[in-house]
C-alpha cells in the first residue's frame, strides 16, 4: 500500500486550498502522488505551478482521485483523448476548438447530475495576460459562518436542478436539447447543505443555472433564498482568485465549493484550458 508523504504547501486564502510546492507531477513517485490526493481532499482546492503534462498524464492524473468522467458536450474534446475537454476561443479551419465562455457563472459541475463530478481539473496551455480569472468560494467556510439560527432552518433543505433548464436559460450558447441528451439528463435533487463524505465536514452547497426550485417552497420566495446563499457565499470573506500561468494545474472539491471564470478581451488574447472530471458520489 502506498503512504502519503507530507508535502511542503502554502494556503491559497486563509483557511482554503494548498498550493503545493516543489512537485513535478510528470516524475512524481507515487508516495509523492498520494501525499497530492490526501491534501486535496482535506483543503477543498489544490494549486501545482509550472506543471508539463501530456493529455495522457492528465487523464492518468485525475484517475488517482476517482474514474475520469466524461463530458455532456461531446464535441470539443480532445481528438483521441474523450476524457479530456477543450475551452478555447481558438478555431482551426473556420471552426471552434473547444467551448468559449463556459462556466461562466457561479456554478458547481454536473449539478444537474445524480452523481455530480467529485472535482474539476484545469490546466492552463494559454493564458490571456488579463481576465480570465477562475474564482472558488469555500462552501464550508460559508456554512460555518452562518448562526445556529440559521444553519437549522437551511439543513434538509433541498434544491430541484435541471440540465434542460439551464441550457435553455443561459447567457453563452442557448441550446435545445436533443431526445438523447433529455433522456441522459433526467431532473435531480440534491440537498442545499452537503456534508462531506472524507471527514462529515459540512458545506453551503447551492448552485446557480441548474436550480429551478428549492423543494416545497414556492417561487420567487425559493430562488430569491438560492440568491441569496449564493451572493453570500461568493462574497469577498469567502472567495480565492486565481490568476492563470501557462502549465498551472488547479484542482478543486466540487463537494464545497462554487466556481466560476470571468471575463477576458477575446478580441485581443487566446485561452486554451484542458477540463478533466474525476466522477463522484451522491450528494448527502
Amino acid at each position: 500500500m502506498t503512504t502519503a508523504v507530507q508535502l511542503k504547501t502554502r494556503e491559497l486564502k486563509p483557511g482554503f486550498g494548498a498550493e503545493i510546492l516543489d512537485v513535478d507531477l510528470a516524475r512524481a513517485e507515487p508516495d509523492t502522488l498520494a501525499g497530492v490526493v490526501d491534501t486535496f481532499h482535506r483543503h477543498g482546492a489544490i494549486l501545482l505551478r509550472g506543471q508539463e503534462m501530456s493529455p495522457k498524464q492528465l487523464v492518468d492524473f485525475v484517475a488517482l482521485f476517482g474514474e475520469p468522467e466524461d463530458h455532456t458536450q461531446k464535441q470539443f474534446t480532445l481528438p483521441g483523448h474523450p476524457k479530456v475537454f477543450v475551452l478555447s476561443n481558438r478555431e482551426a479551419d473556420g471552426k471552434p476548438i473547444g467551448a468559449h465562455n463556459d462556466g461562466v457563472g457561479w456554478h458547481t459541475d454536473y449539478s444537474y447530475k445524480a452523481q455530480p463530478v467529485m472535482c474539476t481539473m484545469l490546466y492552463a496551455v494559454e493564458v490571456p495576460d488579463e481576465g480570465s480569472d477562475t474564482l472558488l468560494a469555500d462552501g464550508c467556510a460559508a456554512w460555518n459562518a452562518l448562526s445556529p439560527e440559521r444553519q437549522k432552518e437551511l439543513d434538509g433543505l433541498r434544491l430541484h436542478h435541471s440540465y434542460q433548464h439551464f441550457m435553455a436559460t443561459r447567457e453563452f450558447g442557448r441550446q435545445e436539447l436533443s431526445d438523447e441528451l433529455k433522456r441522459d439528463n433526467p431532473d435531480v435533487e440534491h440537498p442545499l447543505i452537503r456534508t462531506h463524505p472524507a471527514d462529515g465536514r459540512k458545506a453551503l452547497w447551492p448552485s446557480t443555472g441548474t436550480v429551478t426550485e428549492v423543494v416545497g417552497m414556492e417561487n420567487p420566495k425559493g430562488l430569491e433564498l438560492v440568491d441569496e446563499l449564493v451572493e453570500f457565499m461568493t462574497s469577498e470573506p469567502f472567495v480565492f482568485r486565481h490568476k492563470w500561468q501557462v502549465g498551472d494545474i488547479l484542482m478543486w472539491d466540487n463537494r464545497c465549493t462554487l466556481h466560476t471564470g470571468t471575463l477576458y478581451d477575446d478580441t485581443k488574447y487566446f485561452r486554451t484550458m484542458h477540463r478533466l472530471w474525476a466522477k463522484g458520489d451522491a450528494p448527502y
